[in-house]
């Protein structure tokens, strides 16, 4: 929306008569105060009205759904985003048909669409940065599952071999999940080894 400008006899009547015209809440408009006004005297005599310019809060999450969405109509996807939000972050699972397309190999096209999205949520820094999670029918939240299973197997099975072993490689996210699951494990060190996208993590015992 363009700036417009509104008067009223002081500056929150200014503000009441912008949100009525625009059938918008107070809270959800962006305003600067152009002039505070003035009663004059007697209220009558060189009063002036309040002006403000008004322009309309940018919405962030409606812009980075709208985005998805235009995605999803190209790849002939049907599908419905859930928001759930915080101070500092957002959380967008998507459910709909073929969730293996925008899954992709292990979560790779997810990351892509989480990063694009989180560029056009942010794209505004004069807003304060917010995170984004994006999730397909809680894949993230069952794959992180599976790598803390995988994490106690590999775990048990270098303790019992008393050899190192070395994980497939996995993108930092996921590594991230190894190491926090194993980090308490009083017989087990873990770290990365590799160059991206090959980097992945081993585990072996700790003092060897």
């Amino acid at each position: 929306m363009e700036s417009r400008e509104f008067q009223g006899r002081t500056v929150d009547e200014a503000l009441e008569s912008a949100a009525l015209k625009l059938s918008l809440a107070k809270d959800s408009i962006d305003y600067t105060v152009i002039d505070e006004g003035s009663r004059g005297f007697l209220n009558i005599i060189g009063s002036k009205p309040a002006k403000i310019m008004v322009k309309l809060k940018r919405d962030s999450i409606k812009e980075a759904k709208r985005f998805l969405y235009d995605i999803f109509e190209n790849m002939g996807i049907s599908a419905t985003i859930e928001t759930e939000e915080t101070d500092d972050a957002v959380r967008m699972n998507i459910y709909g048909d073929n969730m293996g397309v925008i899954i992709g190999y292990r979560g790779e096209t997810l990351d892509s669409l989480q990063y694009l999205t989180s560029l056009v949520l942010n794209k505004d820094h004069n807003e304060p940065y917010r995170k984004i999670i994006l999730d397909a029918e809680n894949y993230r939240l069952k794959r992180e599952q599976t790598l803390r299973n995988l994490a106690e197997k590999t775990a048990a099975r270098v303790i019992k071999s008393g050899r190192a072993f070395k994980l497939e490689p996995m993108n930092p996210y996921e590594r991230r999940i190894i190491h926090s699951e194993l980090q308490g494990n009083s017989e087990i060190v873990t770290f990365s080894e590799g160059e991206e996208p090959y980097r992945r993590v081993v585990v072996n015992l700790k003092n060897t």
